[in-house]
């Protein structure tokens, strides 16, 4: 028992404080709890995860081929088909390959080789996991595909038996056939295998074939430089053909050269002395150079193949036995190169190139690289973009954006007119050296103006110009006022020109110009649609519009177009010229004249295919003579090839309901509709994207009516008429004529306003009309009727003194006399027509009606001109008693 005895009020406290101890352990224990569970759930999903994937390799490894030994050391060549799927072109039908022994390899060779492709082969078992490693992190950060970890070994098991997608299944059979093939084979028996396997360029496989074709010589005698070039063509075979691209190839070679230092296969004074080496020392003379292709008829276009197949997103190469589905037509193939070789050119220095494309798919049809596209040095000029495109540029910069953007219609007025530009004042020369005035942007299209180009530009703007541009594929660079005229930053092709051309004749959709439509891998049953999507490049409207346009410069009706050469009975065409220039500085340094230009360009379309044509000298400063046929050339190549491959039932292309039609006043500012008394040489039917139609009728031609003449007066003497009247129109003439026994005839057209008429007849109605005219009106006529009474039988016996009597009787004889004419009076009813002329006989007829003025008037003499107060033919009705009166006068006229 202790000696201190413990309270009661401690020992409370004592448990109490073993409580709070106990609550702090407890609040610990669920972090811990938590941990725990986290690392535990981390290790079941992490074993989960490795056995789902060793069960998914095991699978995918199950469902691997077999490996041949055949298919291991022999590549297999692909197999191309036309676009109609079935025929076979004659291309790469076998390879060419000059079988190399592994003891016969120089180790420089395969240092290289190792350096570049895979360092560590002779330290792995066919999967390189340090390398797998880094490349998982980068497929992690980049997406997933975008770095490979594939060694020699892997890279031989693809190539032999697999396809080239980027799949799990392919990845796991490609790494289970690796490990099985190094298991089965010696690491010398498979780098043998990779080194006589690999495609080097078009049918050239292996590094043997390879080094006799590229340098002449066998492997043992290439130097350090060709040694590293060769090595880091692989890649891509044909962007690294010293041949085709010799600045890649060189930038190819320094970096393995780079990774042979870096993995020290060599040293650094040995790298910069390989790196100092240049091409034109080591390569084959071009006249000692093999034929790579048996088959010359398709080169150019295989050789875009092969280009495209290098840039399309996945790994494809030619030694996987791909069947490689292509856009090319043989038959319009063969009608380029008929043309290439035809006599249109009038000498053998002129060169010229075409392309031509399905204007609905965007595939490349046919491909005229040059008249003589044979040898291993050939330049082809229908891919390269080393000349301007002259005037063929104005309606992809100018016009095209113009009605795109700003809504302009096909009659939208520019001035031709003295102009110039930027600080400079840049002054701008149309070809003729003229000035036309105002026109519209249609006529300076076909007419292919320039200064109107500028200013068109100008009102675009350079952005939009831009952007509408790049939508067809096109890449001008910045975008001047030069470019205007055909000289932008950046040149084109001739594919890319027929491909933007394309897309007008195809409502606006642009496809980019393609040579593959699709790939079949070996199995057969694996393929990949690879052609490109169709965009909206523009609005259909504007696509429409601009091929109307287009087809005024092929028009053989159009006076002052500039591509009729190349007008095909029957065929909706559209197209455009383009010619570009020479600067005074080089006029004066070659010696040359005005009429000279380095090159000529035509491009057109119908809604089958879309064609452009270069033709120029290969040395610019030979020039083509603009001033004869030589400028026709790019013209007639296109009609020889575009009349042969089109068919007879070629749709024509149609207005889209986003299209109206309208008469417009050429000149009005805004735009206005024409008028009736608009001249018919400023009329013009244009096009407007509906909704942006004129809405008013253009007034400038627009005039009042003229007025009828007043006042209209005969005054009768003997046999003499003297007719008089008023008018208070300015500058107009006034047309006199008469009608007597039913025929009508002008007198006179004078700006007087009195005639006298000479001889009266006794017993006749004379019926005088006056019209007041100018160049385009005339007025309604005013009329006056003098009747000349016969003489009587008896004048002894007529009572003097009592004129009355005779004056009732009078009228009664001479009835039938007024009513003649009455009763033709439905002719004067007819509503009066645009053209005045015609209303003048329907006139005529009503002049009987007409009532002079009273003849009890003061000046009785005057009794005809009851018009006088402005009476046209309009003016009838008056009553017979004064009718009556009028006769009554005038006979006492002539009686006096």
């Amino acid at each position: 028992m202790s000696d201190k005895q413990i309270s009661r009020e401690e020992r409370r406290k004592a448990i109490e404080r073993q409580k709070k101890n106990s609550n702090k352990k407890k609040k610990k224990s669920p972090v811990f709890l938590w941990i725990k569970r986290i690392v535990l759930a981390m290790v079941i999903i992490g074993l989960a995860g490795v056995v789902f994937g060793a069960s998914m390799f095991a699978y995918y490894a199950s469902s691997a081929p077999e490996i041949d030994e055949e298919l291991l050391r022999d590549p297999i060549s692909p197999t191309f088909y036309a676009a109609d799927g079935e025929t076979e072109i004659p291309y790469i039908t076998a390879e060419n390959r000059e079988y190399v022994n592994y003891e016969d390899i120089p180790k420089a060779m395969e240092a290289a080789i190792l350096a570049t492709e895979d360092n560590r082969f002779y330290k792995h078992s066919g999967i390189d996991v340090i390398r797998l490693g880094g490349a998982v992190i980068a497929n992690i950060t980049g997406g997933f595909g975008s770095q490979g970890a594939s060694t020699i070994t892997q890279q031989v098991i693809k190539n032999s038996f697999l396809t080239n997608d980027k799949t799990l299944k392919r990845k796991a059979q490609e790494a289970y056939l690796a490990y099985k093939l190094e298991q089965e084979y010696e690491k010398e028996e498979i780098f043998e295998m990779y080194f006589n396997k690999i495609l080097m360029s078009g049918n050239i496989y292996g590094f043997g074939t390879a080094s006799e074709y590229f340098y002449g010589k066998p492997l043992k005698e290439l130097s350090l430089a060709e040694t590293a070039l060769l090595a880091g063509m692989p890649q891509s075979p044909n962007g690294y053909n010293p041949f085709k691209n010799p600045d890649r190839a060189i930038e190819r070679r320094n970096i393995v050269l780079g990774l042979m230092e870096q993995h020290g296969k060599i040293t650094t004074e040995e790298k910069e002395q390989a790196r100092a080496a240049t091409l034109d020392d080591s390569l084959v003379a071009e006249e000692n150079r093999q034929q790579q292709v048996p088959n010359a008829e398709y080169t150019a276009f295989m050789e875009l193949v092969e280009d495209e197949l290098e840039v399309l997103d996945g790994d494809y190469s030619l030694d996987e036995g791909l069947k490689i589905y292509t856009t090319l037509e043989p038959y319009v193939q063969e009608k380029v190169n008929d043309a290439m070789a035809s006599d249109l050119f009038f000498d053998e220095e002129v060169q010229s190139a075409m392309t031509v494309i399905d204007t609905k798919t965007g595939g490349i049809s046919a491909i005229g690289a040059g008249r003589d596209y044979t040898g291993d040095v050939r330049h082809n000029y229908a891919t390269s973009k080393d000349r301007p495109i002259g005037s063929t540029i104005k309606p992809l910069v100018d016009y095209g954006p113009a009605i795109e953007y700003l809504d302009w219609s096909t009659g939208q007025t520019v001035v031709d007119e003295p102009y110039s530009y930027n600080d400079n004042d840049q002054e701008i020369r149309n070809v003729d050296g003229e000035f036309l005035g105002t026109m519209t942007i249609r006529e300076a299209l076909y007419r292919s103006r320039n200064i109107p180009a500028v200013k068109t530009l100008q009102e675009v703007g350079m952005e939009n110009a831009e952007e509408f541009t790049q939508k067809l594929g096109l890449d001008f660079g910045n975008v001047y006022e030069s470019a205007a005229l055909g000289s932008p930053e950046k040149n084109i092709s001739t594919v890319e020109m027929a491909g933007a051309f394309a897309a007008f004749g195809n409502e606006g959709s642009f496809t980019k110009p393609h040579t593959i439509k699709k790939i079949v891998f070996r199995d057969g049953s694996t393929e990949q649609i690879v052609a490109p999507e169709p965009v909206q490049a523009m609005k259909d409207s504007t696509a429409y519009m601009v091929t109307d346009m287009l087809r005024d410069v092929v028009d053989l009706n159009t006076p002052g177009s500039t591509g009729k050469e190349v007008a095909i009975n029957g065929l909706d065409l559209a197209g455009k010229t383009g010619t570009t220039n020479y600067s005074a500085d080089n006029l004066t340094d070659y010696g040359l004249d005005a009429s000279s230009a380095p090159d000529v360009w035509f491009a057109g379309f119908t809604t089958d295919y879309s064609i452009s044509v270069w033709s120029g000298y290969p040395n610019r400063k030979t020039p083509i003579d603009t001033a004869s046929d030589e400028r026709l050339l790019a013209q007639r190549l296109f009609k020889n090839v575009m009349s042969q491959i089109s068919s007879p039932e070629t749709a024509s292309f149609e207005q889209p309901d986003s299209v109206t039609e309208q008469v417009v006043e050429v000149g009005s500012d805004p735009l206005k509709l024409a008028s009736a008394f608009t001249p018919y040489n400023m009329r013009s039917s244009e096009l407007f994207a509906r909704g942006t139609e004129p809405n008013s009728v253009s007034q400038r031609y627009v005039v009042e009516d003229l007025k009828t003449p007043s006042g209209l007066r005969a005054k009768v003497d003997g046999n003499s008429a003297k007719l008089s009247w008023d008018s208070s129109d300015k500058n107009v003439s006034f047309e006199v004529s008469v009608e007597v026994d039913g025929s009508r005839s002008v007198l006179t057209t004078s700006s007087s306003k009195s005639y006298t008429y000479n001889g009266l007849e006794e017993g006749k109605t004379y019926t005088f009309r006056v019209v007041a005219v100018n160049d385009t009106q005339r007025s309604d006529p005013a009329s006056t009727v003098v009747e000349v009474a016969a003489a009587p039988e008896e004048p002894e016996e007529e009572p003097e003194v009592e004129p009355e009597e005779p004056v009732e009787e009078e009228p009664v004889e001479e009835e039938p006399v007024e009513e003649e004419p009455v009763e033709e009076e439905p002719a004067v009813e007819e509503p009066a027509e645009e053209e005045p002329v015609v209303e003048e006989e329907p006139a005529v007829e009503e002049d009987p009606i007409d009532v002079p003025e009273d003849p009890t008037e003061e000046e009785e003499s005057e009794t005809p001109s009851a018009n006088s107060s402005g009476n046209s033919d309009n003016d009838q009705g008056k009553d017979k008693d004064k009718d009556n009166k009028i006769d009554q006068g005038n006979k006492d006229e002539n009686k006096n």
